[in-house]
């Protein structure tokens, strides 16, 4: 375990199993100590002009600069959202605005997060904008000969994520930024589940812009960001008093701010404790596991290679997932299926990599974290074995 690092976090202590790590992440005790100060003694306004701002400010200041060296950005280019959503949006319907097309044209794919699929749609309703949707192969990646096909004199933005949060799958994304800025096209990556789970940097990756989230990296909800690459033009996202290089007025959420910087301070480090190793070879643990037990039955979904370190995504023949997990007492973790009201429909994630929809209503995503042990893999197997065995 890292240094300070509790062996086990209080908000898991005596729960089931937590096999959810990309849904959300328990904040770091770390993140908490960081932020704490900043909600009691550092009151001020960072805006302010007197001994109570000082601190806030400088302590903003210092969380740019956590959160810029976790991508290798300069700290000038971090600018503080509210959370993925907002930072897509921001990314996405800035660029649009003040792109000076008539009828401007939007590239995505297909498994994109809601948030920059909803932002797309709207931007069409809204804006008079045209959408191009990017199909998947079975891996859920994007062919790059397909971007660039797709590419025209109209298209002011590209938008397609680093990881994918069912499956894990990572995108191409260096060569499909070249892609577009050899058409001098933007290029937005939703990195909210690479961030803090995989190396970032935004001059290798060729982004002009990039959203990190600070809830799927040991921080709380409600803060996010977004890289604006020095020279990228948005339209604000909220309007007043200029704060966030004017993209984003609003007085900073000083304590929230800090826990992000903290948390990829701390992200940021990993390579040298190897937090994110073990988490690795845990999860590679699972699916083998579950194969010898269930013969024949275990479906990886997605890549083999090629996708996030903590992150597994398998259907189980017979079985649908939600019930399975309602029935393996004891584990925390998510299905393939998009729940509403009660109505398991199967993933669109999944049936746009050609899943049918047997298969896609029986996957279960198990994903782990900083606080995944041994016994959790035990446990996790044993009772997803158990309860599979029953159907």
């Amino acid at each position: 375990m890292t240094d300070n690092l509790v062996p086990v976090h209080p908000g898991l202590a005596g729960g089931p199993v937590y096999l959810d790590y990309n849904a959300t992440t328990p904040v770091d005790p770390r993140v908490t100590e960081a932020m704490l100060p900043y909600l009691t003694d550092f009151f001020g306004n960072p805006s302010s002009n007197h001994p109570y701002s000082t601190e806030p400010r400088q302590a903003l200041a210092r969380a740019r600069a956590q959160v810029a060296g976790l991508i290798g950005a300069r700290a000038d280019e971090v600018v503080f959202t509210s959370s993925g959503s907002e930072a897509d949006l921001l990314a996405l319907r800035g660029t649009v605005l003040t792109s000076g097309h008539p009828r401007p044209h939007v590239i995505t794919q297909v498994t994109e997060h809601p948030a920059v699929l909803g932002t797309c749609r709207s931007l069409e309703r809204l804006h008079g904008a045209r959408v191009t949707v990017l199909p998947v192969d079975g891996n859920g990646l994007v062919d790059p000969a397909a971007l660039a096909a797709a590419l025209t004199d109209d298209t002011v933005v590209v938008s397609v994520m680093a990881a994918n949060n069912e499956t894990g799958a990572l995108q191409p994304i260096t060569e499909l930024a070249a892609l577009a800025h050899e058409r001098g096209v933007r290029f937005h990556c939703d990195a909210a589940q690479a961030a803090g789970k995989i190396s970032l940097d935004v001059e290798e990756l060729g982004v002009d812009l990039l959203t990190v989230v600070g809830h799927k990296m040991y921080a709380p909800k409600g803060i996010a960001a977004l890289y604006v690459r020095d020279g990228v033009r948005l339209e604000p996202v909220a309007y007043g008093g200029g704060q966030e290089r004017g993209l984003r007025a609003g007085t900073e959420n000083v304590a929230l701010a800090v826990a992000l910087g903290a948390a990829a301070r701390i992200a940021a480090g990993d390579p040298s404790d190897g937090t994110q190793a073990r988490i690795a070879a845990r999860q590679r643990g699972l699916h083998p596991r579950l194969a010898a037990a269930l013969p024949g039955r275990v479906h990886l979904n997605g890549p083999d290679k090629g996708r996030l370190p903590n992150t597994l995504n398998v259907s189980i023949d017979g079985v649908i997932g939600h019930e399975l997990l309602t029935a393996a007492l004891g584990i925390a973790a998510s299905t393939g299926s998009a729940c509403h009201s009660g109505n398991h429909t199967p993933s669109p994630v999944l049936t746009a990599m050609g899943l049918d929809s047997k298969r896609a209503l029986g996957a279960l995503r198990l994903s782990l974290g900083r606080w995944s042990t041994p016994d959790d893999i035990e446990t996790a197997a044993t009772q997803l074995v158990k309860a599979a065995a029953a159907h």
